[in-house]
């Protein structure tokens, strides 16, 4: 089993046209990098996918909310398609091991951006949509999000936990803290640790590829132990 054929496993979705699902997974810069001209990277089947990402979910909260108005709508749309969300989706497909980059992309850490993974996402959905029909893909996308939209999990990713921690720590007059405890992995692709003490207490843990989004997951994690912070 050659290593796209576990992706389309994860899909449950097998290619007609292997080269669409190449072609969705090429980063620019390997294009760039290999002088591949003639070749094509996934941005325009991300700008494709992207469209058809909107109107699916947009369609379930149509159907599926009734009584909300236009601007409600838009909203839960907005927050469930966004960059965070896309990403923690595309981890859990491993999209970034099948990603196809240049050495130098590489060594600049776009293989850890959040970006790129949630491009590539889209660009799956483009590919599918080509390689099938507007159905195919429509099943697919409600698969993947589906826990999301059920749960309102998406609403999770558009909090700035960060902010809302310093609001309550400063209506009770005690002092926050953030701590790097260490760093892990090379340069390119660095896991940041960060501890939360509240008056020296700690309250929170948390990591990520960057020290602000350790800081973030630090006060994520302060919330979901505590509840209540002060």
């Amino acid at each position: 089993m050659d290593n796209l054929k576990h992706l389309e496993k994860k899909l449950n979705y097998n290619f007609k046209n292997r080269d669409l699902l190449e072609r969705a997974l090429t980063h620019s810069s390997f294009i760039n990098e290999n002088d591949m001209k003639s070749f094509e990277s996934n941005e325009r089947l991300e700008y494709l996918g992207d469209a058809i990402l909107g109107l699916v979910i947009g369609e379930y909260f149509y159907k599926n909310f009734p009584e909300d108005n236009e601007g409600s709508l838009t909203k839960m749309r907005a927050e469930s398609v966004n960059e965070k969300v896309l990403f923690f989706i595309s981890k859990k497909l491993m999209l970034g091991e099948y990603l196809k980059f240049g050495k130098g992309e590489i060594k600049s850490g776009g293989k850890n951006r959040e970006s790129t993974s949630a491009d590539a996402l889209e660009a799956l959905f483009g590919a599918i949509y080509l390689d099938s029909n507007f159905e195919n893909v429509k099943k697919i996308i409600l698969d993947l999000f589906q826990d999301f939209l059920e749960k309102d999990s998406y609403k999770l990713f558009n909090i700035d936990f960060k902010t809302k921690f310093q609001e309550k720590v400063q209506k009770s007059g005690k002092k926050a803290e953030y701590k790097l405890v260490r760093e892990e992995g090379p340069d390119n692709d660095k896991t940041f640790f960060t501890e939360l003490y509240l008056d020296e207490v700690l309250v929170g843990s948390g990591k990520g590829k960057t020290k602000k989004e350790s800081q973030q997951e630090a006060a994520k994690d302060a919330f979901k132990r505590r509840g209540k912070i002060v």
